[in-house]
């Protein structure tokens, strides 16, 4: 596949460009790859993106090992080969296990350990499959992170699926990675 909307040379952007992709270097990114890439053609729109981005991947309400697990569920539902090659590894490094990072790749529901990464995992595919979430699975989310752990979590779903669609119809090339790239 052909990279749609590849990386631009600094020197090629616009004035607003160049402060967009400005802010994404300076921030805890330290570059502009991935979503920010073709992003870059709005950077209107990638500024806000990836703000809203940086406060859900970096200090979201349901703690960063959880966030990352919801991320892996979004990017497996949209085949997006760029977020699971780059949040997979870390996933990993949050303590995600290794048989649950496989059985998500694979389409399999995981033999979970731990309760709330069982509680984030149905509460994600029943949001991305069913485009709701059922009253139990609700309440014990409720109960588990509270109305702002619950908000920042269906944020996370929406804000990976938006950075999915704009990958997938960009054609965004997935960077090398330690994880093994999703089947499709």
């Amino acid at each position: 596949m052909e990279d749609r909307l590849g990386p631009m040379p600094f020197a090629a952007m616009s004035a607003a460009q160049q402060v967009a992709a400005q802010a994404v270097i300076d921030g805890p990114r330290g570059a502009l790859y991935g979503p920010f890439v073709p992003l870059i053609r709005s950077p209107e729109l990638m500024a806000a993106a990836q703000k809203m981005g940086e406060y859900l991947r970096y200090r979201s309400a349901i703690g960063t090992r959880l966030t990352e697990l919801a991320i892996l569920v979004t990017a497996r539902q949209w085949n997006q080969q760029v977020e699971w090659a780059i949040h997979a590894p870390i996933a990993r490094d949050y303590g995600i296990g290794e048989a649950v990072i496989a059985a998500i790749a694979a389409r399999e529901r995981p033999a979970f350990v731990l309760e709330d990464e069982a509680l984030v995992y149905d509460f994600c595919l029943q949001l991305h499959q069913r485009q709701r979430v059922d009253d139990a699975t609700y309440a014990a989310a409720l109960a588990a992170f509270g109305e702002h752990g619950v908000v920042d979590l269906m944020g996370i779903n929406g804000y990976y699926t938006f950075l999915a669609m704009v990958m997938n119809a960009a054609q965004t090339p997935a960077p090398s990675s330690t994880a093994a790239p999703l089947s499709v």
